[in-house]
């Protein structure tokens, strides 16, 4: 693409600059049904197997200093009711590196005949990585030292919680994936007045979906996220998917006033399943990139219920 990239790079800087200095926010995913586990520790054992997840995520091709994300899951039932999770996640963001290692925890009582309700909790470590030297200096005055932070892999403790309540065809689940507030210094500028120059904020998760079963072989299953965080717009992604015959999966995503996606998958076999995603901005960042890629894998054994005669939707 032969753009302006002194204009893009600005652009980029204003967009995302501001997410690092005020208002930090999680990382983002269109496939987040599949992804679960990131935001809500209650989720860890809920698929009674033993679940792996690879994601990569790339957002924005073709704009220098667009955000890169890897994530990798898994979690398993431990007897009855408790279940077990890790969760590690790369987050590269402009001139912002983050890093997550999280350890989840669940403990799940039934309601009813179907119904399971767990409380989850969620336990780690963020590291974050900021290099002004990264940036194009050409676009920003250089004599502001105020423009430019250096942050060497700072350490900050990470503690979430999470409810989720699932029967065999609807789940509802509420989290808040860290509800530590941690403020990070720019200790090497050169500034007389020391201020937060990252700050990460809050982020509440509420999640639902519900499956329909349209014939002995096609499913369709309805689903919605909303995610709110201080100092950032609501952010609400709707979706639907059509499971068919048990084997491939097609659908759409819409992020409001964000972006429209189209998801696909496949069942390879009873344990292995590969999924796409792709992403085109509705702002105007669009005419500056050639959308957003996403790619999975989960990979499931130990399988704790014969019966199941078909993949869980969710």
């Amino acid at each position: 693409m032969k753009k302006n990239y002194a204009t893009l790079i600005a652009l980029l800087f204003l967009v995302l600059f501001s997410n690092i200095t005020t208002a930090q926010q999680d990382a983002q995913y269109t496939q987040y049904m599949y992804n679960t586990l990131s935001i809500n520790p209650a989720y860890a054992g809920s698929r009674d197997v033993f679940s792996f997840l690879g994601l990569y995520r790339t957002q924005w091709v073709g704009l220098d200093g667009a955000p890169k994300t890897f994530t990798a899951s898994m979690h398993t039932p431990v007897g009855k009711r408790v279940g077990l999770g890790l969760n590690i996640t790369n987050d590269e963001i402009f001139i912002a590196k983050e890093s997550y290692i999280d350890i989840d925890f669940s403990y799940t009582l039934d309601v009813g005949e179907q119904g399971r309700f767990a409380l989850g909790l969620k336990a780690g470590a963020h590291l974050l990585d900021i290099d002004s030297n990264r940036l194009n200096t050409g676009a920003f005055n250089p004599g502001d030292p105020d423009a430019f932070i250096n942050i060497d892999k700072r350490f900050s403790p990470q503690f979430g919680v999470g409810l989720y309540y699932h029967t065999p065809k609807f789940y509802l689940g509420l989290s808040i994936p860290n509800m530590l507030e941690t403020e990070h210094f720019d200790e090497s500028s050169n500034s007389n007045n020391s201020s937060a120059t990252a700050r990460e904020r809050v982020n509440y998760y509420l999640m639902s979906g519900y499956v329909f079963d349209l014939s002995e072989d096609v499913k369709f299953k309805p689903a919605g996220l909303v995610k709110l965080v201080s100092g950032a717009p609501l952010q609400v992604d709707l979706s639907g998917n059509f499971l068919i015959y048990d084997k491939l999966t097609l659908g759409a995503a819409y992020r409001w006033s964000a972006a429209l996606s189209a998801m696909a998958g496949f069942q390879v076999s009873d344990q292995l399943m590969l999924g796409f995603a792709y992403d085109r901005d509705t702002t105007e960042l669009q005419q500056f990139n050639d959308g957003s890629y996403e790619v999975f894998l989960r990979f499931e054994l130990f399988s704790r219920k014969k019966n199941m005669i078909s993949p869980r939707f969710f």
